[in-house]
């Protein structure tokens, strides 16, 4: 398996190249999924609050089910910009989660 742009990227902020070789590229996927998992929410969370809150209008219905739709298109949205590179949160995330996972391994 190699290391995609993304996880170099992420990784440039090692300045031990022994830490580098020796970080398990399963490891670095994986906290690259989770920070982007977590900008994701957190994207969620603000596209959430910034949400108008507005009744539907007579044509749509409204109720409940809009409710719940709003709430799945913020959903969607959040991973869509946060797959698309985000704020730049998910990489400082996975940069820390992939040093401390290395200490934990030392």
């Amino acid at each position: 398996m190699t290391i995609s742009a993304l996880d170099q990227v992420a990784t440039a902020g090692y300045s031990n190249q022994a830490a580098l070789s020796s970080a398990n590229s399963k490891t670095v996927t994986d906290a690259h999924a989770a920070a982007r998992e977590y900008e994701s929410v957190f994207l969620s969370t603000m596209l959430n609050s910034m949400m108008p809150k507005s009744e539907a209008a007579p044509e749509f219905g409204g109720g409940n089910a809009e409710a719940t739709w709003r709430g799945m298109l913020v959903e969607e949205q959040a991973k869509s910009i946060a797959a698309a590179g985000g704020i730049g949160l998910a990489d400082d995330i996975a940069r820390q989660l992939i040093a401390v996972q290395e200490e934990n391994n030392q």
